[in-house]
Parts: C-alpha cells; structure tokens; sequence
C-alpha cells in the first residue's frame, strides 16, 4: 500500500516565477481562496509564503517555508525554498527533507545557473524531478531549443507532457499531449478559467511541432523518474491559471511516496514501527508577539502522536512533543498525529538544532546534512555596548537556524560571523532590528574564510594550534575553526600540516 503523502520542494532561478507558483498550487489545492501575486498591490495580497518584513519589501523569499494541503485524499506537503543564492545552504538542507522536487525555468532565460546547482543536490540524493517551464503567455524561446537545453544541461531524457500553443502574443493555450486537449485563455486578462477545448483544431506549425516533439523526445516513464534519469516537462503560467492543476496532478499520480533516508547504522523506511525525524531547519520569530522557536522536523517512520516522547541524538534528554505544529505559511494547526513524510512543527527554546535526529530509542542517526564553509567573514561592532547579551543571543539563535555561522576568536573579544552570500548580512542586521531592537554595524574582518580542523594525531594538532592561536576560533559547538586571510593561505597551511585536515563542510 503506498502512503497518501507527497512532500516535494519547488526549486528555480530567483525571478523564474516560484512562488506564484506556489501560491497557485495551494489555492487548486484548496487551501487559499486568493492567491497572492508577488507583485499585487497591498499588504493584504503578499504572496502568502513569504511573511518575513524583508522578503516582502524585496519581493524575494529568503528562508524556505512549509505549507501542508490535501486534494482528492493526498496530503501534499510543500516545501517553498529561497530560491536566491546567497541563501543556498537553507535550501540544500530543506532538499533533504523532501522525497521529490518541481523545478521552475522561465521560458525566456531557460536553465540558469541557481537552477544548475539546486540540480546538482537533488541529484546527490537521487532526488526525481518535475520541470514545470513557466511564463509561456510571454515571448520566449522555442519549447525544442529549452527541452534540448534541459537534456543537455542537466543530462536528463525528457518527456514532454503538454505543449504550449503559440507563445507570447500568438499564445492560444496549453495543450495536454496524453488527453490530447486544449486549456483556452479567456477574458482580457487571458488567464485560464476552466475552458477546455476536447477536440482541438491545431495550426498547421503547431501540429508538425507536436509530431516532432513525439517522435524526437522520450515517452514518459514512471521508473525512470523516480530513479532521477528521466524529468517530465510541463509548459504553462503560474499568472495566468496555465498548468498548476497538471502539476498537482502529476505530483499526486508519479511523485514517490515517503522514501527510505540515509542513517547510521542503517537506512531507515517509512514502513519501521519506531518514531523517527530529523530537524532540516530552525526558524525563530515566526510569530512577532511572541518569542518563539520552531524545529522543523521531517517524520522518516512511525505514527507520531501528540505528547509523544522523543530523544535527541545531542543530548539525550527526552524531549515530551506537547503542542507539534502543522504548518500553512504563518497559519498553524495543533496535528495530533502525524505520519512518515510529513513536516510538522516543535515548540523549542533552544533545545533543538539544525541536524538533530529525534527517535523513540536514541539508537539512531540521520546524516548528509552539511555545514558550509562561510565565504563572507564580517565582525559584529555594537552601536550600544551595554547590548552584548542581546547581540549574543540574537546570534546564536540565528546560528542556530542556520543564517549565519558565528566564530568565538581565541584571542580578541570582537566575535566573526560568517555567511555564504551577501544578501544574508543584510537580513541579519535587519533582523538584528526588527526582532531583537539591537543596532549593530559590520566591519571588515581581517580574514576571509574559515575551515573546521581536525587530526588523528593530537600532537600535531596540540602543535598548530600553538603556533596559529591569533587565527583561531571556536563554532557555536566548540569545535575549533582555521580562519584563513585568503585561500591561498588555505593551501599554503595545509602544506605545512599534513596531519591536521581542513575541510570546507561539516556535517551537523
């Protein structure tokens, strides 16, 4: 028996149309009434997934969130991650919790380089993809030239599912290549409102472009997707009405269900009777009024119930799960039960952290999910010294979450934090403002990236570090960090030390 539960995440280009899309599939879902464009007019039409003060004065999403729905008796779970760059390290941890993914291209700039590295981690996890080409209402580039990109970009075979009709100013609809049926726009605004064409006269070129396209690219196959070899290609609007319905559809019919994820000592499947999550993210300050923090959790196997005992892997303390939360963007619900596949949220005051395996038997661990090494390294400066507390807690908490990563130095009391983009400094400081009312300022650090140190051998270790206190650092967990002054140094030290190992990427 499959599970009823698809948990996917929607990965693209910043500006290739996400969340709209998002926004849509939840109101074909059922869950919204008015979907949010991103660009509407008004407070009150934002898009709903992104509540954050920053994404909405920019127009950008910029820390994944959850959103559950159910239609016609699957429960989809939906993960809408940044899709900027310089958050990329959320979105890498958010694409280990989910068992599939939709990859959003803009039909006029096509695979762009954002897109290319989500790929590449939906392909270490083996993670199948649907691609959904959006903005064809607009001109953009022939759906020959983007399918041969997608199969040579990516190295994909690619079966397309409908075909546009015209694009641009000669747009005439979408047409669905297996119920051979046309969705016609309608109105002013050409947006699809439910007419379909079931016995379509096709334009001459569009009819040569179909039989081409049928005979060149590869029939659907479902094995072939869900071993990551084969994506199948769906053309529409996200604006305009075009093509959320097919994807839900699709999602529902050929996405996996809740798949079996890696652990120590053994993988763990959904079918195992014992409770077991992993939290993929910390988020603090959902709700504004209050103080809160929230552990999200992927449920791996088991039926959680509510008030349920849980053991973390860090400490070992079990842990009673009162009031887990079902997230809707910033709408919640208390779940009562949940089940393998799905995300729900844990009430946490600095408990729990990023990576964390929760289980019944503290017997297991899950792994692959990364810490990165910061490619920006800033000092923190206090406009008020007597705030130190403060700006220690704000930072940690957003340590915790992942924003950023914070460096205790060995000698020097002024503390680095590193972050892997640019834009992530200025969420911090204005997150720094709105959420902890401590104003601070950054300075230029005198180094430029960070590497986690390790070594067999404790005398050479012992030996490096007395010889290189002045750049030396503790991480948030106390492990000791090389804060090098470029990448060269990098190499140059780790010449030098061939016992001691410098790696770029930690696992959590």
């Amino acid at each position: 028996m499959t599970s009823p539960r698809r948990t996917f995440a929607i990965i693209s280009h910043p500006d290739a149309g996400k969340t709209t899309l998002t926004e849509k599939l939840l109101y074909v879902g059922g869950a919204i009434h008015l979907a949010g464009e991103v660009k509407a007019r008004g407070a009150n039409r934002r898009a709903r997934s992104d509540w954050m003060k920053i994404e909405q004065q920019r127009g950008i999403s910029v820390t994944s969130s959850v959103m559950t729905f159910e239609k016609d008796g699957v429960t989809f779970n939906l993960l809408d991650t940044p899709g900027h760059e310089d958050f990329s390290e959320d979105t890498y941890r958010t694409l280990t919790a989910v068992d599939s993914a939709v990859m959003v291209i803009d039909a006029a700039r096509g695979i762009e380089s954002q897109t290319r590295k989500l790929f590449e981690v939906c392909r270490l996890r083996s993670v199948p993809i649907i691609t959904f080409v959006n903005k064809v209402d607009r001109e953009g580039r022939s759906a020959f030239e983007l399918l041969d990109e997608i199969a040579d970009v990516l190295a994909l075979d690619v079966a397309p599912m409908t075909w546009p009709v015209g694009m641009g100013g000669t747009f005439e609809g979408v047409l669905d290549l297996k119920r051979w049926s046309i969705s016609r726009p309608e109105g002013d605004s050409r947006t699809f409102q439910g007419k379909v064409d079931a016995e379509p006269i096709l334009p001459d070129e569009v009819r040569e472009e179909v039989e081409l396209a049928q005979a060149g690219y590869a029939e659907f196959d479902a094995e072939a997707y869900r071993n990551g070899d084969l994506t199948p290609v769906y053309f529409g609007s996200a604006l305009k009405d075009f093509g959320p319905a097919e994807l839900i559809a699709a999602l529902a019919q050929y996405a996996p269900p809740p798949r079996a994820q890696p652990a120590e000592p053994a993988p763990i499947g959904p079918e195992e009777k014992e409770v077991t999550g992993f939290v993929f993210k910390v988020q603090a300050n959902m709700d504004p009024q209050h103080r809160d923090r929230i552990a999200f959790m992927r449920l791996c196997s088991g039926t959680f119930k509510r008030g349920m005992k849980l053991t973390p892997t860090g400490h070992g303390k079990p842990i009673a799960v009162h009031s887990p939360i079902l997230f809707f963007a910033q709408d919640r619900e208390i779940a009562d039960e949940a089940y393998p596949g799905d995300i729900i949220g844990i009430p946490n005051h600095g408990t729990l952290r990023v990576g964390d395996t929760l289980s019944e038997r503290a017997a297991v661990r899950f792994t692959g999910l990364p810490n990165f090494a910061p490619e920006i390294l800033r000092r923190v400066a206090l406009k008020d010294p007597t705030k130190t507390k403060q700006l220690r807690k704000a930072l940690d908490d957003m340590a915790e979450e992942g924003v950023t990563q914070v460096f205790y130095p060995e000698i020097g009391s002024n503390w680095i934090i590193g972050v892997v983009g640019q834009l992530q400094l200025d969420v911090l400081i204005s997150r720094l403002e709105a959420e902890y009312k401590v104003a601070a300022g950054l300075e230029p650090a005198p180094f430029e990236t960070a590497r986690w140190i390790s070594s067999d051998d404790a005398a050479a270790l012992k030996e490096f570090v007395e010889i290189n206190r002045s750049a030396l650092a503790k991480d948030r967990d106390g492990n000791p960090v090389f804060l090098a002054k470029s990448a060269w140094e990098v190499g140059y030290v780790a010449d030098r030390y061939p016992k001691v190992k410098f790696a770029a990427t930690r696992e959590r």
